[in-house]
């Protein structure tokens, strides 16, 4: 077993900890329109990693970094060489918001795009409003409709985290479950939990079975 070794820059708390692998996973850059207006960061350029993703969860796991993958392979589909537009992208869920793990997945794919609800920033003077990007019950084939809101071009993207625990996994789990594990099976619990999503991220990043995206015409 590959065991992701925790990972801590001088000067940083014991909090912001996490497994190495984490910066081996792909950033993302794009262009967000408010940033910039406001001053909020140079040239309106924010970089998100899949760190960001796991903080604003609380947690890493297959759906989250699957999520955080899928929304980049699916802007890139939608923008190809170019800086997507934060704030300016819909965000359709096929699945209601309390279905399943809908609601973790809309956060994830909310922090890269900007797309909210009618929760979400009302804008400035008409403009940079993120009210209404963000819709769940959608009527489409994939789990998540992606949508350029200045060409209306569109791409439909699906998830599939079935990327196997190690056998071990299972020994484990029940113990710490029921409060009955030591440490050292607590350790190997969370180091296994780990392996399972960095091989997701890392290793089958590129798997057409986990990650599909097709065209969506508007």
């Amino acid at each position: 077993m590959s065991t992701a070794a925790p990972r801590q820059a001088a000067g940083m708390s014991p909090m912001d900890d996490y497994p190495a692998f984490y910066d081996d996973a792909p950033a993302l850059v794009v262009f967000d329109p408010l940033a910039a207006f406001l001053g909020a960061s140079r040239d309106g350029l924010i970089t998100y990693r899949y760190v960001d993703a796991v903080r604003l969860a609380g947690h890493s796991c297959p759906t989250v970094a699957g999520t955080y993958l899928l929304t980049l392979r699916a802007l890139h589909a939608l923008y190809g060489d170019a800086r997507p537009v934060r704030g300016e992208i819909e965000v359709h869920m096929r699945g209601q918001m309390s279905d399943g793990v809908t609601g973790v997945i809309a956060r994830v794919v909310s922090l890269l795009t900007g797309a909210a609800q009618e929760d979400g920033f009302k804008g400035i003077g008409g403009r940079f409003s993120r009210r209404g990007l963000l819709a769940f019950g959608a009527d489409i084939d994939g789990q998540i409709g992606f949508r350029r809101r200045d060409t209306g071009a569109g791409v439909q993207a699906s998830l599939d985290t079935a990327v196997s625990a190690d056998p071990a996994m299972s020994d484990v789990i029940g113990r710490v479950l029921a409060g009955t594990a030591d440490a050292s099976e607590q350790a190997s619990f969370r180091a296994l939990w780990q392996d399972r999503v960095r091989r997701l991220m890392i290793e089958h990043a590129e798997d057409p079975r986990r990650i599909t995206v097709s065209s969506w015409p508007g």
